[in-house]
């Protein structure tokens, strides 16, 4: 008889065992509201808008640091006008992610005080976002610019507002030589708002 209780009690606790198993994963499954929430929580905590950052250049605000993620060659032909190289190629076609005490040490070494946003070739380029990964590892974080040094450069209409289109010139957003530079603008009115709705 005593030997039927423990078969019995092992029975039941292997079926709430299993239906516990079963039904534990979709209990505390997040729901789609909670992932879309945490989507959006993430998004705007990371992405930079380039027209807030463009008025930030022509306000002449001074609470960021713009990291260009390029090689130094082409960091040093042309750069977002302000931005500072700390490279993650160490040529055009040449990687240098394992070269992370160097890269991780110069981020550390910038403001705390100030936001750091990187940029690297592109929109889609994954550049950006592996050396975020990088430095989230090491306890320093970073924001990433919406669009890449190709669409500031050369898609200037497409990220602009059509109103923009001839008040500013990409020109006066560009720098030559191994030095960040400023820009050469002139205050523009922006269609972005401050504060939490801001583009």
């Amino acid at each position: 008889m005593k030997h039927l209780s423990t078969v019995f009690i092992a029975v039941i606790s292997g079926l709430v065992g299993g239906a516990l198993a079963t039904a534990l994963p979709e209990l505390i499954a997040p729901s789609n509201e909670d992932l879309i929430r945490d989507f959006y929580r993430t998004e705007t905590a990371v992405h930079v808008s380039p027209h807030s950052l463009r008025t930030k250049m022509d306000e002449r605000v001074n609470d960021y640091v713009l990291v260009d993620l390029r090689s130094q060659e082409e960091y040093e032909r042309e750069h977002i006008a302000g931005a500072i190289n700390i490279p993650a190629y160490s040529d055009p076609d040449t990687s240098a992610y394992g070269d992370v005490e160097r890269i991780v040490g110069a981020f550390k070494a910038l403001s705390p005080e100030k936001h750091v946003i990187v940029y690297c070739y592109s929109m889609p380029c994954m550049t950006g976002r592996k050396i975020g990964n990088m430095l989230a590892e090491h306890d320093v974080y970073v924001q990433h610019l919406g669009i890449g040094w190709n669409e500031w450069r050369h898609f200037w209409n497409l990220w602009n507002h059509e109103h923009e289109w001839n008040a500013t010139k990409v020109e006066d957003y560009i720098v030559s030589g191994s030095e960040p530079g400023e820009p050469t603008s002139e205050p523009s009115i922006s269609p972005c708002v401050e504060g939490q709705f801001g583009c």
